[in-house]
This record gives C-alpha cells, structure tokens and sequence, in this order.
C-alpha cells in the first residue's frame, strides 16, 4: 500500500474519533516528494495539500526533507511541475523558522525577481531566524530585497500585519463549576498521548463530567466562540497540555502547523497563576472575573477593553485586562512569539539605525518605593543585572538553570523544534525519565530511546530511566542564589529560585537561556520556636496552609476562594540549620499553596556541604558516562568557583511583604494532615478523628515522591521494624537510584520485605496515578504532593502527610490517635535521629563507593 492509501486509511481511523490525522514523518515527507516530482501528478491537490500543511514546522525531521526540496526547487535544481519557484519560496515561508531560513535567506539573491520578492514577504512574517540575521543584515548593504526584510522587521510589519483583539466579543459559555486542575485538563492517566494534542484532549475533563466533548460540539451550533469558564482555573500542574486541550476545543487552527490551536478565551474566578503564564505562552486570553452569573449555554459580550462582560444587556462582571501586554501577546500569537518578535524588530532598528520603537505596548513598571528588598527580589535582581525588582515589575531574568521530565519531554521537544533551535542557551537543561520508568508502554519506550539524544545533542544533560526524580537531581545542579524554571510544577529550588511553567516556556527558557517574568509580590512564613518531638518537617509544610486558614487568609471553599499565597513568591525562614533537602520539602510544597516560586532561607553551612556533595555527583555523572559531559563539567566549574567564596544574600530588613505569617512551632503539638482530597484542607490528626466525616479506615500506604528523601524512608523502616506484616497493601519507592542502593545497603530493604512492602523503581510512581495505582475507592495515606480527586486512583481518598505518619497508618491500618503515633515515632526514633536522618554526602563516600551508587 503506497502512501496515499495509508495516510487516507489512518486519516479515516482517526476521524472515527473526530481528530485529524498524525503529522507526516520524515519517510511519509520523503515518499510525498518522490510523488510530487512525477508527470503527471495523480491526485494533485491532495498530494499538495498534505505537503502544504501535514508536515510540522521548524527543524522536525520532516521539516528538513520538505525545506531541503523546496530549496532544490527555488535553486532550480529539482524540478516539480506543481510547485513553481515562487511556490515553493511561499510554501517555505509558512516554516515558521529552522530549516527554512537558508533557503528564503539564499533566495533573496536569485536572479529572478519575482522568486527574489517572494521570498523577501516570506522573510518578513518569518521571527526564529537566529543568527541568520547577521546573514540578512550584511546583504542588505548590497540587496534591495534583504534591505526591504529589514526595514519590515524594524518597523515590526509582522505584528502590524495580524488583527487586534476585537472591541468586542460574542461567546457561549461552557463552564465547569468548582475547581478545575491540570489533571481534569490532562489526565496523568493518559500523559503518554499529550504530544499528539488532538488525541490527548480527547480525555479532557472526561473524569469530572457528563461528555463535555459533546456539550461543547452543541454550544459551538449557536455559532459563537465557546468560552472556557471555571471558578478556580488550572491548579495544580504545570503541565501546558491542559492550555492545549483546552485550546483544542475553543481555539482556531494555525496555518501550516498540524494538530496544533491558538486563541480561545479563559475566564475564572481564579486562574491559578502557572497555567495563566501558560495561557498567555499559547496565544490564548487569560481574564480573570467574577463568574458566578455565568452558567453553560448562556451568551455574553466581552469587552476586552472597557474590561466588562455583559448578558443580556447587563453587566455581569468587570475585570482588568492584565498584564497590560496581555493584547499584544494575544495579537503576536502568545507571549513568546511576542518577545521573540519585539527582539527582532529592536535588532533590526539597531543595525539601521533607527530610533527606539513606539509600537508595542511597553511593560507597567511600578514606582520604586525605596524600600528594601527580600531575598526572592535579590535573587531575580541578580538574574537581571540590577540589585533587586520591585513587585509588578516586567523583566526577562536569566535563567541557568532548566528540568524537563518525561510526560511532558514529547511536548517540549515539539515546541524547541517550533522555536527552530539546533541547540540550548540555557547553561544547564536537564532532561529526566521518572514518570515512565517503572511501567513504561511502548510509547514510553519509545521516549527513552530517542529523546536523550535529542536534548545531548544540543548540549543538555539527559538522565536514564531508573535514576529517579528530575527535582531531586535538578537540585544538585543548581547553583546558589540563582533563577531557573522546569516543566514541573515543582521545580522549586531549596537554593535560589525557580519559575516553573508549561513545556512552551521550558522550551523557550532552554533555547534562549532567559524567561519572561512579572514579577510577583512575596509572602514572608517565619517560624519561631522550638521543633516539639515527633514533629516532623510535614508537618510544618502542612503548618503553613493551617495557620493561614486560622488568620482568615485561606479557605477551603474553592466558590470566592481567598488564597494569599496564589500567585505570590512564598518566602519561608526561620529554619536555618535545615539541610538542603529538608529544605525542599518546604519549598516543594509551595506549588500546592499556588505560588508561582518559593525560596527558603538557610546558613551558609548546610548550602556548603551541600554543592561539595554535588561538586562529586557532578564528576562522577561524567565518568559513568552522563552528556552532555561539557555541560556538567562548566556547571562544575560554576560550583567550585562559589565554594571559593560562597556567599548567599540575605533579605534586607526593610523589605515589604505582601503578609507575613509566623508560625509558632511550640504550638505544633500533633501531626497536620492534609485531607482527602485537597491539600489546602489542612486539619490535625486529632481534629481529622473527631470529625465523622473523614475516613478513619486505611486501605493503602504510599511512601515516596519528590517530597521525600532517605531520611523518611529510613523513619518508616525504623517504626516498622520487627512489627510482621503491615495492615495495608505499602508502596515504598524512594526519589533516586543512590537512595534505593544506600537503603539495600543498610538493611531497610530486608525490613520493607518483611512488612509485605511492593518496592519500585525510583521515580515518581503513585504521586502522579499515570502508570501505577491503587485501588478504586481505596482510602490511601499518602506522602506524595497533592491529592485531587482521581489522581492516585478512581474515587480514592487521600490524606497527605509525613513519611513517619505513614508508618504508622500501615501497621495499624486506620488513623492513630496522637498518642499511638508518638509512642510508635519517639519509642523507635528517638535518641537515633542523628543517624536516621542523615544525607547522601557525596563527599564523603571513597571514590568505588561513589561509582556504585551512581552508575
């Protein structure tokens, strides 16, 4: 069967599905070609129309073939009795950047100027062109057509050329009541489909509701654009498959790119603030606005402008059209298109020199208030060469510092070929495998295979299934006091700062080694006090939402939500002697309370001994064969160069805060659990006892995801030891491989084994539910990150807490009482703390000890 009739075939296949067909290979693109060149063509116009716009731009592997003829075919050296010269220079126009560029660049020289004057308008619309400007600007000294190609980007005719946002917009609205996540957007059940958009959005919201695919093919009949509308918006992840499923539904295809949509408007109550910047990234509008007159069906005026929403000639609501680029952003087809565009054009003016521009809509930048600054300002400041920022400001920081995990890694691949990039500009882009490891299908498989050279060979480091959790290697490559972002809602550093966005922004932040960033307010956390026994540093994490339900400044109703910490930097002090990772469970935790970074204060000592312990991981990731090798070895280099003088900033004492919580910990007497299933409803174990409406019962134990480390896996050893066989079915799967050996190592395995633990492979397992989970309906005591509905298994119930709360949940198979708990925890931990909770110092292991744990 020759091409035609396959892809027909595989276009009919997925239409039974009411998608459209898979993007062309680079084979499919190589067998399209050969029957392009025939005379005559047979089935000309469909033959065209795959080639026009089936094949995906930038610098995928098809791209190459299809740039690679039309080059032949412009240079008059294929010939193609369809696609004439000019036609060619058009269809490369629409390439969006990569593989295209040369030829377009090449073709403003040839010697016939109608082929020369095209490809000049195509060179006009086309932004990634990367170094390919200096090409551009060095000819247009001497060609009248590269001098037309400057002067257009100068005068930015490409955001000119597109058409605002209207005054005024008529929409039917589909709205989800309650709280929306990224997981109802993007089930984690399915991560393995979001690179094929179409197919992944699919499942969209298909756990919370009654067929929305349906309801909204019925709301789009009325003829108006579907509006997407939700009380709170977007919690949880950060995973841009959400915006894209969403956009899928109520957005507009893009010419010449397969399988992908922009626009579409986004209205909540709250927009929680990741998926609001993911938003922006992916050309969508972003509003946030009172929603509660606002049912599915109904049909509004939105007036982006006067900020106000009307039905049935009332107002409804009013809002902000914020941040104030917002409509440029919408207009350049997102906020990364935006700034690579405005870049362009400010290049383009400099080499012709012109004046500053006036075109785009610059940044609100608030007044300096001559205060001090806090130590999140210090550190994004540091990353824009100035001492700090002030809240509301719009920066572009640089950004060293980059993770990619595997469920979203497809994803970001596509978007760093969209950005045409043939390597990073980041210092330091790290690519894990933790999602899919243990259970992997065959597109999982797949991904292993082929993605770690896709990031090596643009000098990223790329990690192997098994190792474990792209946060805790990710940490132990950061360097202190500076910024990053990953594809993770948390990546969060213990050290510096992190941004963590959709794998849009990951992609651009990679490429170009800087992010777009408004700069948010912070909220201070002090602890003060003294830790009680039996207290664990979880329950200080959950501490922090408790105490600021109690001073009114959080509520568990998701209907006129108040959440202080949503879109804030969460600034936590007040625990200095912690170790670095122990610090991380406090800053990991920020991504549930909704805040866009966290950074925690800590001494120079535990920083210290710290990046010593990486220094070794570092060198020892090059000799097991890790790459890109040049890559870890300057990132090296980076440590050594700190330790020679290590300093960290300090907040200054005058700084402002949005608020500022203390947290008294003589005051934490119990454990503070998070309750199923929303990790902001925060209760003591004594209070979750005494309320008839929680679970008492435990079904099932997990012990594992990025919030822990070998100190809470050597705690639940410890509580279980010589206690026989556990209530509950226990999953124990510690964050990385160096983990696991050091445990085998030191016997915790043999007291897992003897509980009638299921032991895994190091990653990320239960805490995201997309390969492994428990029992529907099952109430699960769990360590992991969040607990929204569905997330660990179909209808659980999942209470958050500490790895030593867990032990005891799992011998006992219900809640304890406190004082069950703290004589299980104190009778077996205490007086041994100093060797339970102990860290991997890499430092200090010989060099042979070191080499086993790691390869």
């Amino acid at each position: 069967m020759g091409l035609i009739q396959e892809y027909r075939a595989h276009t009919d296949e997925r239409a039974q599905s009411g998608i459209p067909p898979l993007p062309l290979t680079a084979d499919q693109a190589r067998e399209l070609i050969e029957l392009l060149q025939q005379d005559p063509v047979e089935d000309q116009d469909y033959l065209l129309t795959l080639f026009r716009e089936h094949i995906s731009p930038g610098v995928d592997d098809a791209a190459f073939e299809k740039a690679a003829f039309l080059d032949r075919v412009v240079k008059g050296d294929t010939a193609c009795a369809v696609i004439s010269a000019v036609d060619a220079v058009n269809i490369l126009g629409t390439m969006l950047g990569g593989y295209n560029v040369k030829p377009l660049v090449d073709a403003l020289s040839h010697d016939d100027g109608n082929v020369a004057s095209a490809a000049a308008e195509m060179l006009k619309k086309t932004l990634l062109v990367y170094e390919s400007f200096d090409v551009v600007a060095e000819l247009a000294k001497s060609n009248r057509y590269a001098k037309e190609v400057m002067e257009s980007w100068a005068n930015a005719e490409w955001f000119e050329a597109k058409p605002s946002i209207p005054e005024k917009m008529t929409l039917t609205v589909f709205k989800v009541p309650g709280e929306t996540n990224t997981d109802d957007l993007s089930p984690a059940s399915e991560a393995f489909t979001r690179s094929d958009i179409p197919l992944h959005a699919l499942s969209m919201l298909g756990s919370k509701m009654e067929d929305p695919i349906g309801t909204i093919a019925e709301l789009k009949k009325k003829g108006n654009p579907v509006v997407f509308v939700g009380d709170v918006v977007g919690t949880g992840s950060s995973r841009k498959s959400g915006i894209n499923s969403v956009q899928w539904h109520i957005g507009e295809d893009i010419p010449a790119v397969p399988n992908k949509r922009t626009g579409g408007v986004v209205i909540g109550g709250i927009i929680a603030p990741i998926f609001f910047n993911t938003a922006e990234d992916s050309g969508a509008l972003p509003i946030q606005a009172d929603v509660t007159a606002m049912e599915t069906g109904d049909v509004v005026e939105l007036y982006p402008y006067e900020g106000k929403i009307e039905k049935d000639g009332a107002v409804i609501a009013e809002f902000k059209l914020e941040p104030n680029t917002l409509g440029d952003e919408v207009r350049a087809g997102g906020r990364i298109p935006l700034i690579i565009g405005r870049t362009l054009t400010r290049q383009a003016r400099e080499a012709l020199g012109m004046g500053e521009e006036d075109i785009f809509k610059q940044p609100e930048q608030p007044a300096d208030t001559g205060k001090g600054y806090t130590l999140a300002q210090k550190i994004i400041g540091k990353a824009c060469g100035l001492t700090g920022v002030r809240p509301g400001m719009y920066v572009e920081p640089e950004t060293l510092t980059v993770g990619s995990q595997d469920t979203t890694g497809a994803m970001t691949r596509d978007e760093i070929k969209e950005l045409a990039a043939l390597s990073f500009g980041a210092d330091l882009v790290m690519q894990s495998f933790c999602h899919t490891a243990a259970y992997p299908k065959p597109a999982d498989v797949k991904l292993h295979k082929t993605l770690p050279y896709f990031i090596m060979s643009r000098g990223g480091v790329a990690l192997r299934p098994g190792d474990g959790v792209v946060h805790t290697w990710l940490n132990r490559m950061v360097l202190p006091d500076t910024l990053g972002t990953g594809a993770d809602s948390h990546t969060r550093f213990p050290i510096g700062i992190s941004f963590p966005g959709g794998s849009g922004l990951v992609a651009f932040a990679g490429v170009t080694g800087s992010m777009p960033l408004n700069v948010p307010e912070s909220v201070l956390v002090r602890f003060k006090g003294e830790l009680q026994e039996g207290i664990t540093l979880r329950d200080l994490v959950n501490a922090i939402p408790y105490v600021a339900i109690k001073q009114g400044l959080l509520t568990v109703e998701k209907k006129g939500k108040k959440n202080i910490f949503a879109g804030r930097i969460l600034e936590i002090e007040g625990l200095p002697q912690l170790n670095v990772e122990q610090a991380f469970e406090l800053s990991d935790a920020s991504a549930e309370r909704s805040a866009a970074a966290c950074t925690v204060r800590l001494d120079k000592g535990p920083v210290i001994e710290y990046i010593n312990s990486n220094v070794k991981l570092l060198e020892q990731m090059v000799e097991s064969g890790y790459g890109d090798p040049e890559t870890l070895r300057r990132r090296v280099g980076k440590m050594k160069e700190w330790l020679a003088n290590p300093s960290l900033m300090e907040p200054d004492g005058d700084a402002e805060y949005a608020a500022v919580i203390e947290i008294d910990l003589n005051e934490i007497k119990e454990p503070i659990v998070a309750c199923p299933n929303d990790p902001d409803d925060v209760i003591t174990l004594s209070e979750a006892l005494a309320d008839g409406s929680r679970p008492q019962k435990i079904d099932e134990v997990f012990v594992g995801s990025c919030m822990t480390n070998i100190g809470h896996f050597r705690a639940l050893g410890e509580v279980l030891k010589g206690k026989g066989q556990v209530a509950t079915r226990l999953w124990v799967v510690p964050p990385t491989k160096m983990d696991m050996k050091k445990l085998v190592e030191e016997g915790y395995y043999s007291l897992y084994g003897a509980a009638g633990a299921r032991t895994e492979v190091p990653g990320c397992s239960l805490c995201m539910g997309n390969q492994a989970r428990v029992a529907d309906n099952a109430v699960v005591f769990s360590t992991s990150t969040r607990n929204f509905d569905n997330r660990l298994g179909a209808g659980a119930l999942v209470y958050l807490g500490s790895a030593e709360l867990a032990a005891v949940c799992a011998l006992l198979g219900r809640l304890p009482k406190p004082e069950e708990y703290f004589e299980a925890v104190n009778s077996n931990l205490s007086g041994n703390e100093s060797q339970v909770y102990k860290y991997l110092n890499f430092h200090e292991v010989t060099d042979e000890q070191l080499e086993i744990l790691v390869d």
